[in-house]
C-alpha cells in the first residue's frame, strides 16, 4: 500500500481517504449494530503507520481532535441537568457513585494482581469506571426506552459519572503543571484557577451570554457560530492557565445550560461533534502501536470481563437494595457494561502528563473496543436475555419492600379500574374520572415525579413499567372491571392483553393507539376499546365546531 501512503502525502487527499474510509467502516458498522466509536477506533488503526500508513498531517488532525473535544464537553455541559438527578431521587446518585466506588477500587487491586505499577493501575481502575451517555442514550432512543424507568434511572447515573469524570480531569490538568513549586501552592494555585474559571462563567451566564444571546438568535448561524467561539475561548484559556482546554468547554456549556436556546444550539452540533470526534479516534488509533495491543490482549479480557459483568451487578446490588425490582435493575445495570469515550480521553491526558505510556493507553483502548462492542448486542436484546436470566436474578431482589410499588397495593382492595400511564393523555383521563368521586381508580407510572404528585394528592398509584412483564403481579387486575394502557406502544400494548387473558382476566381492556397500523393491529389482538387521541381531538373539534355552527345559523 505504498502508492496510497504516497498519495496521501497531498493533504486533500489524506483527509479524502480518511473519510471515505470512515464511511465505509461506518456503513458496515450499522450493518453490525456497533456505535461508529468502534468503527472509528478501528479507522484509525487502519490508517496508522501499522496498516495504510495513511495519517501524514498529525498535527492537523490532532488540532481537529482537540477541538472534537471540546465540543463533546461543551454539549455535556450544555445539556447537564441535574433536575434529572432529582426526579430520579437518590437512586442516581447513589448507583452513580457506588459503581465508581466499587469499579475503581476491584479494577485497581485487579491491575496490581496483573504486574501493574500503582499509578498505572489507578489509571485503569479509573477509566473502566465511566460508560458511555452517548452511546446509552442514542441505544435507548432508538429502542424508545429514554423515558422508561430504567431508562431515567440510567440516564441519572450517567450524568453523575460525567461530574465525576470532570472533576478528575480537573484534577489530572492541575497536577500536569511542570513547575517548581511546592504542593501546597499548587492546590492554592488550583483551587484559585478554579474559582475564577467559575466565577467568569458565572458572570456570563447572569449578565453578558443571556443579551448577546437574545440579539444572536435571529440568526440560528450567528448564535451557533457564538457558541462554537464561547466553548474554544474558554477552552484556549483554560489551557492558558494550565487546566485542561476540555475543562473550560464543559464550563462553557453550563454557562449556556440555562439559556432558552440550548436546545436548538445542542441539536445543531451534534453533527459538528460527531464529526470532528471521528479525528480523535483517528488519531488515537494512529498512535497505537499493534505489537503492543497484542501483548495486552490477556489483561484486556479480564478487564473487559470485570467490567461486562461486575458493573451491572453493583447496579443490581445497590437498586435491589433500595427495593428495585430485578427487571429495572437490570436493564439499568446493563447500561455500564462498557467504557466510554470519556475514558479513552483520560487515558490521553494521562499520557499527555506523563502519567502513563503507550502501552496503557493501548489497554485501555482495546477495553473500550471490547466492552463497548459486546455491551451494544446486550442492551439491543436485554429483554431477550432477561426473559431467560430473571429467575437467577431473584437473589438481588428484596422480599420486604418495592420501591416501584412504595404503596403495597393489597389484592382485596377494590378498584373500579387501573390507568397505565398517566402523561398527558391519561392525566386527562384520570382528571375526567375526578368529576365522578363513586369511581375509584388506581393509577401506574413510570415518572417518580408524577407518582410523587399523585401521592401527594392521596391517589392509589405505583411505580411501574409496561414492559416490565411482572408488572401485572401488582396489579389488583382480579377485582378491576377495566383496565386502561395509554402507551402509544403496540407491540408493549399486545404483550399486555396476551397476559392479562393469560392470567384470566376478564373485565374489559382499553388500549391506545396513535396511527390507523397499530390501531389494526390492537384490534385483532382482542382489545375491547381501543383510544386514537388524534382521532378523539379531531371529533371534539368537529362536535364543537357544529355547535358553533348551529348558533350562527340560529342567529
Amino acid at each position: 500500500m505504498e502508492w496510497l501512503s504516497e498519495l496521501a502525502q497531498n493533504p486533500f487527499f489524506e483527509f479524502a481517504i480518511i473519510l471515505t474510509l470512515a464511511a465505509i467502516l461506518g456503513g458496515l458498522g450499522q450493518l453490525l449494530k456497533q456505535p461508529l466509536i468502534v468503527m472509528f477506533i478501528a479507522l484509525g488503526i487502519l490508517v496508522g503507520p501499522d496498516v495504510l500508513d495513511v495519517v501524514q498531517s498529525r498535527d492537523n488532525i490532532h488540532l481537529l481532535a482537540e477541538i472534537g473535544i471540546a465540543i463533546l464537553l461543551f454539549i455535556v455541559g450544555l445539556k447537564l441537568d441535574l433536575r434529572l438527578i432529582q426526579s430520579t431521587g437518590k437512586i442516581a446518585l447513589l448507583t452513580g457513585l457506588g459503581q465508581v466506588i466499587f469499579t475503581s477500587i476491584v479494577g485497581y487491586f485487579i491491575g496490581l494482581g496483573l504486574g501493574f505499577s500503582s499509578l498505572h493501575s489507578f489509571y485503569i481502575a479509573v477509566a473502566l469506571t465511566f460508560s458511555s451517555t452517548i452511546i446509552i442514550v442514542k441505544l435507548l432512543s432508538d429502542k424508545k426506552e429514554i423515558d422508561s424507568l430504567h431508562g431515567q434511572i440510567a440516564i441519572g447515573f450517567l450524568i453523575v459519572q460525567d461530574i465525576v469524570v470532570i472533576l478528575v480531569m480537573i484534577v489530572l490538568s492541575a497536577m500536569g503543571t511542570e513547575n517548581d513549586t511546592s504542593l501546597a501552592t499548587d492546590v492554592i494555585q488550583t483551587i484559585l484557577y478554579s474559582v475564577l474559571l467559575v466565577l467568569l462563567a458565572l458572570f456570563s451566564m447572569r449578565y453578558i451570554l443571556p443579551g448577546i444571546s437574545f440579539y444572536l438568535a435571529k440568526s440560528q448561524e450567528l448564535l451557533t457560530l457564538f457558541s462554537v467561539a464561547w466553548a474554544i475561548f474558554l477552552a484556549a484559556l483554560s489551557d492558558y492557565i494550565g487546566f485542561s482546554a476540555e475543562v473550560g468547554a464543559f464550563l462553557a456549556g453550563v454557562s449556556l445550560a440555562s439559556s432558552p436556546f440550548k436546545d436548538s444550539i445542542g441539536t445543531r452540533l451534534v453533527s459538528l461533534r460527531d464529526f470532528l470526534l471521528l479525528f480523535f479516534f483517528v488519531d488515537l488509533g494512529s498512535r497505537l502501536d499493534l505489537s503492543i495491543i497484542g501483548e495486552q490482549i490477556p489483561s484486556a479480557l479480564l478487564f473487559s470481563t470485570f467490567v461486562l459483568i461486575g458493573n451491572p451487578i453493583i447496579v443490581l446490588i445497590i437498586m435491589g437494595r433500595m427495593g428495585y425490582r430485578k427487571y429495572t435493575a437490570f436493564l439499568a445495570g446493563l447500561t455500564v457494561a462498557q467504557i466510554s469515550e470519556f475514558s479513552l480521553i483520560f487515558a490521553g491526558l494521562g499520557l499527555q502528563v506523563g502519567h502513563i505510556n503507550e502501552e496503557i493507553v493501548g489497554l485501555i483502548t482495546l477495553v473500550g473496543l471490547i466492552t463497548i462492542g459486546l455491551s451494544t448486542y446486550l442492551i439491543l436484546y436485554s429483554h431477550q436475555i432477561y426473559n431467560v436470566i430473571h429467575p437467577a436474578l431473584s437473589i438481588f431482589e428484596r422480599k420486604d419492600i418495592n420501591r416501584e410499588s412504595k404503596e403495597k397495593i393489597g389484592k382485596t382492595k377494590k378498584y373500579d379500574l387501573a390507568i397505565i400511564g398517566l402523561g398527558r393523555f391519561g392525566s386527562k383521563i384520570a382528571k375526567s374520572l375526578d368529576k365522578h368521586p363513586h369511581v375509584r381508580y388506581m393509577g401506574v407510572d413510570f415518572d417518580p415525579e408524577v407518582v410523587k404528585k399523585y401521592q401527594a394528592e392521596g391517589k392509589t398509584i405505583i411505580y411501574g413499567d409496561i414492559e416490565d412483564p411482572d408488572i401485572i403481579e401488582f396489579i389488583p387486575y382480579s377485582n378491576l372491571s377495566y383496565i386502561v394502557s395509554t402507551i402509544p406502544n403496540a407491540e408493549q400494548s399486545m404483550v399486555l392483553i396476551r397476559t392479562l387473558r393469560k392470567k384470566g382476566y376478564k373485565g374489559k381492556i382499553f388500549l391506545t393507539a396513535m396511527e390507523d397500523k397499530d390501531y389494526d393491529k390492537l384490534q385483532e389482538c382482542g382489545a375491547d376499546v381501543i383510544l386514537q387521541p388524534p382521532a378523539m381531538a379531531a371529533e371534539n373539534f368537529y362536535n364543537n365546531f357544529l355547535k358553533n355552527i348551529r348558533d350562527i345559523e340560529s342567529e
